[in-house]
């Protein structure tokens, strides 16, 4: 239950500061509707490569920590494992 009520919160503080996140949109829409009545065609190609960068990086570095995770998380396996075995040729020997 304890559980439940983290992930709740969580969610509600997501939710609550989502606002901000549609602010930033209408500004970027501005940006670029101001920039195409100029005649400037190139900004939209920046601001598509700057979201993709944006929305990429959490993902990536989510990623790199899960393997860091799991790498060690083997290496200590393998570890344990090898006491195990020298603990139980001493007692047999």
């Amino acid at each position: 239950m304890k559980s439940f009520k983290v992930i709740f919160g969580f969610v509600i503080l997501f939710v609550l500061s989502g606002v901000d996140t549609w602010a930033q949109c209408a500004m970027c829409r501005g940006s670029v509707e101001s920039s195409m009545g100029n005649g400037r065609n190139n900004v939209g190609v920046g601001l598509n490569t700057g979201i993709m960068f944006l929305f990429v990086m959490p993902y990536l570095l989510v990623a790199v920590i899960g393997y860091l995770w799991y790498r060690n998380s083997k290496k200590a396996l393998q570890e344990r494992q090898f006491i195990a075995s020298r603990v139980k040729q001493a007692y047999q020997g």
